[in-house]
């Protein structure tokens, strides 16, 4: 994985959070902060947007990141499958210059608190061991062997058979979760499988203050208020401001 290009994704309908990928957060537009990761980060040869919004584009570009085509409205759907949209970007870079990478890292805005020593971590990670995908995740709380599922008369049944009587999440081997921050993968992978996990993929751990994902309004607010925080002690400032 020699030229790597960093893709943020960014379409401009929402419904569980109108506007969110240019909402301000911290003073910047949210979609920024993906963006100031990915420039930072030296294991990108580019940072692309792909959008199908005229003011997300006008923002990025201010932002320092290339919009070098615009998404067509059947990929900036409720239900346009995430796969679609990346290969039309990698069709969309070919035909504009020429442009083929050996991968794409895939960075979704709503994840403002990754950071560009994430990115490179992941990065480096796949070539240490010669991989062809990686993907962030982060040690989840909610344990799979806790969670429940409530039958039909409103009783409650193990979602996932546990042979233990009385589990503590202490006591059962961590559990990860996708995080949506970082998607790394090798162009040829992705036309192949179409998909950023295939057989073999690797995990990149990120902590918890820097997997916060906005999809809706508390989610939003949650982030807000970690950042006025940081401004607010800047000695006590959080990994996930930094």
């Amino acid at each position: 994985m020699q030229k790597i290009v960093g893709l943020i994704t960014a379409r401009g309908g929402s419904k569980g959070l109108p506007g969110k990928n240019i909402r301000p957060l911290g003073g910047k537009p949210l979609i920024a902060w993906t963006i100031s990761a990915a420039q930072r980060a030296d294991s990108l040869v580019r940072v692309v947007v792909s959008t199908d919004d005229t003011e997300i584009a006008d923002v990025a570009r201010e932002y320092g990141a290339e919009v070098p085509f615009m998404r067509p409205a059947e990929l900036a759907q409720d239900r346009s499958p995430h796969i679609d949209v990346v290969l039309h970007a990698l069709d969309a870079l070919a035909s504009a210059d020429g442009v083929v990478p050996d991968a794409l890292v895939l960075l979704q805005p709503t994840s403002p608190f990754r950071t560009a020593d994430d990115i490179d971590a992941a990065v480096q990670l796949a070539r240490d061991k010669n991989a062809h995908a990686v993907v962030s995740v982060v040690e989840t709380h909610d344990h799979p062997l806790l969670t429940r599922k409530k039958n039909a008369d409103g009783s409650l049944a193990p979602f996932v058979p546990c042979d233990i009587a009385y589990p503590r999440r202490q006591d059962l081997p961590p559990a990860y979760a996708l995080n949506g921050a970082i998607y790394l993968c090798g162009v040829e992978t992705i036309r192949r499988l179409r998909t950023f996990e295939p057989p073999g993929t690797l995990a990149y751990e990120m902590p918890p203050e820097r997997s916060l994902q906005i999809d809706t309004p508390w989610d939003f607010d949650l982030c807000s208020m970690i950042v006025a925080n940081c401004s607010a002690e800047p000695s006590r400032m959080s990994n996930a401001c930094r």
